[in-house]
């Protein structure tokens, strides 16, 4: 029996966006990073290491910084050093500036902001790329300009593979006209990834907008742009549900597998927003154990 596909990667998501927070401290982050040696995820994004006035260390590059109590950035790069897990490591989203034109100025705090971060965290071992999490659907928000500038910086700053994780736009997040059509998502990321080779290397794209029966098409197209532009592609299965009335309960497995075998025929990996909420069995939510238990099922059954 050939092996089945795995998660070999997950983002964390703490700074606590639209997904409540676990409160989870150094000994639970220990716990949790060494079940993911055990199960085979090797490498930890995170999401966005700054957002408005949050952040993850003591930035001096953010304005208006709420008070940070716990350098979790330390947290995970010591633990990934210790363990053996590569981290890649998120940008800061003003919230602000992209959305209202100005994106000089989300380019300038960024600019400032990873230089912060390759002097704090810069020497760990585990420190093995970088996250752009601007996260778009289309070509808009001036994203080419954004990723050309913070993308490229962030290779000056430290030279290392560059990801993104953008989403087409689909019907499960967007409604009416706001609708796309695959063909017109593909079109506006190919003259994106176009107008911005150099500035990343790797796309896993989101899963989770579109409809399930539009998923082979959808994987079958952004394996033939990331052929064309040279482009490394991944996949960020959501193991959250977003067929609920509720934001975001753990995904339902079967759902799930269907999207993980999908996303195999083309992912070089196979990455997931957010293992620590939505599919760990120290999760706050009692149906992400069940999840880890039904995937654990899986793996078991593929490696007989």
């Amino acid at each position: 029996m050939p092996t089945l596909p795995r998660i070999t990667g997950t983002f964390l998501d703490e700074i606590t966006h639209d997904i409540p927070s676990q409160n989870w401290g150094a000994n639970q982050w220990r716990k949790e990073f060494e079940l993911y040696k055990q199960i085979g995820i090797d490498t930890v994004i995170i999401i966005r290491a700054g957002y408005q006035n949050k952040c993850i260390f003591p930035a001096t590059s953010i304005p208006d910084l709420l008070p940070v109590y716990e350098d979790i950035g330390e947290i995970f790069f010591s633990l990934a050093d210790e363990i053996g897990l590569s981290v890649y490591f998120g940008t800061y989203d003003s919230g602000l500036h992209w959305h209202r034109g100005t994106w000089w100025k989300e380019v300038d705090v960024n600019k400032a902001f990873i230089d912060e971060a390759v002097e704090r965290y810069g020497s760990h071992p585990s420190f093995k790329g970088w996250y752009l999490c601007h996260e778009t659907s289309r070509n808009t928000t001036h994203i080419i300009e954004l990723f050309n500038h913070i993308g490229r910086h962030c290779k000056a700053a430290k030279d290392l593979p560059v990801l993104i994780s953008p989403f087409p736009q689909g019907a499960k997040q967007f409604s009416g006209g706001a609708v796309m059509s695959l063909d017109e998502s593909i079109d506006h990321w190919g003259r994106i990834f176009d107008e911005t080779r150099g500035a990343f290397d790797i796309c896993a794209f989101q899963d989770g907008q579109i409809h399930y029966q539009e998923l082979p098409r959808f994987v079958a197209s952004i394996g033939e742009l990331g052929a064309k532009h040279g482009v490394t592609i991944w996949s960020n299965l959501e193991t959250f549900d977003r067929d609920m009335p509720i934001k975001f309960p753990p995904a339902d497995w079967r759902y799930l597998r269907f999207k993980l075998e999908s996303a195999a025929v083309v992912a070089e990996k196979i990455i997931t927003f957010e293992f620590p909420h939505f599919m760990s069995p120290h999760s706050s939510y009692p149906s992400a154990h069940h999840l880890f238990e039904r995937y654990r099922e899986y793996c078991a059954a593929g490696s007989r």
